[in-house]
């Protein structure tokens, strides 16, 4: 598998990112402002992530995102962490996600790979999409923003 960024007359792989992000209206707004990198094995686009500049020294990891049928092979760990080093590579301070607190395998993703918690933004869910989202039996109304230092 290798990890690169999207061609530049590649079409965005839509029904990936909606995995991550069931409103394609903010993901084609993130996808005008930011990078996007995909993961491909077996020439098919099984991965994606999206990174997305917000401050001077700070860069925001928008989208993670495994095709279902290739889900729990460690794909979506490998994203994450070739996007810190993306980060590194760009000269960012800092690196930051954000993920639903309904999202239980994507903290424990984020943590074992060295980020840390740093505040919530209650009822972000509520405030940016127009149809309540569950996942796990719980709906998403917060989100939890962890961030580390590269």
């Amino acid at each position: 598998m290798i990890i690169q960024p999207l061609a530049f007359e590649t079409t965005p792989p839509m029904e990936l990112l909606l995995l991550a992000d069931p409103s394609q209206t903010l993901v084609e707004g993130y996808l005008k402002r930011g990078s996007c990198y995909v993961a491909i094995a077996e020439e098919m686009i099984v991965g994606v992530y999206v990174l997305l500049p917000t401050r001077p020294d700070t860069i925001e990891l928008v989208n993670v995102a495994v095709d279902e049928a290739h889900q729990g092979k460690g794909i979506g760990k490998k994203l994450v962490l070739h996007a810190i080093e993306q980060a590194k590579q760009l000269g960012y301070r800092t690196i930051e996600v954000g993920t639903g607190n309904s999202s239980v395998d994507q903290l424990a993703l984020y943590q074992k790979c060295g980020f840390r918690m740093t505040g919530i933004d209650r009822d972000f869910f509520l405030r940016h999409y127009d149809e309540p989202i569950f996942e796990n039996g719980i709906q998403v109304v917060d989100m939890v923003r962890m961030s580390q230092d590269v």
